[in-house]
């Protein structure tokens, strides 16, 4: 099995908006591969959360195909869909979406409570363990509203592994974040893509296309790799 593999074939998919047929991805295909961090890039409105939502399995698409770590997503039911994100994707989003009421180390616990092989003190050493790899191992015990932007994204990003996945989906994970806190939260997962896992993200930062080992352009209803 190839770890950290996400295939897209022939994905489509369009809105009816005021009996219009809006199309926003035609015949999108793409192999991304372990150990490498991409870059989505495209306007505003171009279909870039879109298609990372439909990539995590969160969104329905009008045809196609998904192949997550060699498991065909065509005749997946919801329950095997939830399995499959619960243990092959993690999500940062540039909001965080943190939980104001837990603290950081409960944050990144979250997503190990439907882990039925993880024991409550691996769950808090598992969480203690990531919160430290992120920087933050003096912050274990701050609320969100206690963290500044930066600190909040690299709780984020600590949740977002905290099942162990191969696959990492990013929406615009520096846009709220000045040069310096983006150049930090780019370097980690930079790093997260190097130790076998397969990092996409999505943005229209060109801050971003430095740390990039592939670059792809949704444009048109459709992407295509380009040159950095």
């Amino acid at each position: 099995m190839c770890y950290g593999m996400l295939k897209i074939k022939k994905i489509n998919k369009s809105y009816h908006k005021n009996k219009k047929e809006i199309e926003i991805l035609k015949n999108v295909s793409y192999n991304f591969e372990t150990s490498n961090l991409y870059c989505i890039m495209g306007n505003s409105g171009s279909g870039k959360t879109t298609l990372m939502e439909i990539m995590g399995l969160l969104l329905p698409y009008d045809s196609g195909d998904i192949v997550i770590n060699n498991i065909d997503i065509k005749n997946a039911n919801e329950n095997a869909k939830a399995s499959i994100r619960n243990k092959e994707i993690g999500f940062i989003f540039q909001s965080y979406y943190l939980n104001p009421y837990m603290n950081a180390y409960e944050n990144v616990m979250l997503p190990t409570f439907l882990n039925k092989k993880m024991a409550k003190n691996e769950r808090i050493e598992n969480a203690y363990k990531l919160l430290k790899m992120v920087g933050l191992e003096n912050r274990e015990k701050h609320f969100p509203k206690e963290l500044s932007g930066g600190e909040q994204q690299r709780v984020a990003i600590a949740r977002a592994l905290a099942n162990n996945p191969h696959i990492i989906l990013a929406d615009e994970p520096t846009g709220a974040l000045d040069s310096k806190n983006a150049e930090n939260i780019m370097k980690i997962l930079k790093e997260i893509a190097k130790d076998k896992r397969c990092v996409i993200i999505v943005t229209h930062d060109d801050r971003v296309r430095k740390y990039a080992d592939k670059i792809l352009l949704l444009e048109n209803c459709q992407l295509k790799e380009v040159s950095k």
